[in-house]
């Protein structure tokens, strides 16, 4: 049997724009932070910063975390 899942959207649903979940899908292949950085033409330090507001807006602790939550919901 199946269970029902209520999805709700707003405050629960941050919405991520798109150089976020290109940060994300690079942090998810398994490069680290400088190499993303380089990649997405990013300081790593503008990187270390968007990731802590990224997941600071998805009240994750971790990025990795972060690539979880994006992955979970197919937007990776």
């Amino acid at each position: 049997m199946e269970q029902a899942t209520l999805v709700r959207r707003g405050a629960d649903d941050p919405r991520l724009n798109e150089d976020e979940l290109k940060l994300l899908a690079q942090i998810a292949s398994g490069v680290t932070a400088d190499v993303a950085a380089r990649k997405l033409e990013l300081s790593a330090r503008t990187l270390r910063r968007r990731l802590r507001t990224i997941c600071d807006r998805l009240d994750v602790n971790t990025p990795i975390e972060a690539v979880v939550w994006a992955a979970r919901r197919q937007l990776i």
